[in-house]
């Protein structure tokens, strides 16, 4: 029996016999109230350079279910706090230029967005996951793309559309991230070509509908120097007087906040060993009636454990502690 021939009113006909929506323009439909009303799954996506394809919903995306199933059994809001805050650091560069606040007038708007493509080679290092091209990376043998953003929206570039994508959003003034794995259907992004490289943003309601959330808001650390009041930092940063009366005056502001070696090495920026000058303050602080611990070594670990205060190998606080003070470093 000779094959039917192919005609638009019988494949609607079997899409309707299938409870699947027909396609209706192929196009994005007009704004509606202010927003872009997009094709919903089951119809077919404008993206024809993968050939015809069917817009998905999670649930029906094996490849997306694979892929979050891998996902789930990792700390993933966890290990992409760390490297978000490495990412932060690493623009900063805080040991060369004394910069703490990514938010501050003397940081480039360019350089904040370099977060993100920092952050994506500190998600395949903490993931344990190679670089590959053209997306960033194959899990579950699936490709790809990492992308982050300090505003509202992702440059999803033309190679990631109707492609995995995991996409972060940082509010560095709210000090928070969280991220969602979201198949970027060409149909679900703005309409238009896009910037030059065809970069297009995720339309708020896919992300909002045809989304999953990885994790929700998470607070990211913030950087103890912004607790300063602008004229201690300005104390703490200057040039003069030496390190160790800046250091003094650091944890004196700073009692029982913890200090990461990276605030450390920004307030002696430009300077030979900090960390050895940070040492050298205990007796100084001892007068104040402050104890310097250490997270290099595990009794002051338990100290400041017994305090309720968790302290990494690198990381250091001032504490107000009856008894003798410890003797270390």
């Amino acid at each position: 029996m000779a094959p039917l021939p192919h005609s638009p009113l019988l494949v609607h006909l079997g899409q309707a016999l299938r409870g699947v929506p027909r396609e209706r323009s192929g196009r994005q439909r007009p704004v509606s109230g202010g927003r872009l009303v997009l094709q919903e799954p089951g119809e077919i996506c404008t993206n024809t350079d993968l050939g015809t394809h069917l817009l998905s919903c999670p649930e029906d995306d094996a490849e997306l279910q694979a892929v979050l199933g891998w996902l789930r059994l990792r700390d993933v809001s966890g290990l992409y706090t760390r490297a978000i805050a490495n990412s932060v650091d690493y623009v900063l560069d805080g040991a060369r230029t004394g910069r703490y606040d990514l938010l501050s007038p003397d940081v480039h708007p360019g350089e904040r967005a370099s977060v993100g493509a920092k952050l994506e080679y500190e998600v395949l290092r903490s993931l344990g996951l190679p670089k590959t091209r053209p997306l960033d990376t194959v899990i579950t043998a699936v490709p790809v793309d990492i992308k982050a953003t300090v505003g509202a929206n992702w440059a999803i570039p033309a190679e990631a559309h109707c492609q995995l994508c995991i996409c972060t959003q940082i509010e560095l003034g709210r000090s928070r991230h969280r991220s969602w794995l979201v198949r970027a259907h060409r149909s679900w992004l703005y309409r238009g070509k896009g910037n030059r490289d065809g970069k297009r943003g995720l339309a708020a309601h896919a992300r909002e509908h045809w989304s999953v959330p990885l994790y929700e808001w998470t607070p990211l650390p913030v950087n103890p120097l912004t607790r300063l009041t602008p004229e201690q930092a300005s104390r703490v940063l200057a040039k003069r007087p030496g390190q160790e009366q800046r250091f003094t005056m650091m944890f004196q502001y700073l009692a029982g906040h913890v200090i990461p070696r990276s605030v450390i090495a920004t307030v002696g920026a430009g300077h030979h060993d900090p960390v050895r000058r940070a040492r050298n303050i205990r007796k100084k602080l001892a007068q104040d009636g402050l104890v310097l611990l250490c997270g290099k070594f595990p009794e002051q670990r338990d100290l400041a454990a017994a305090q309720k205060i968790t302290l990494g190998p690198e990381d250091w606080v001032a504490l107000r502690m009856d008894g003798e003070p410890p003797h270390a470093g």
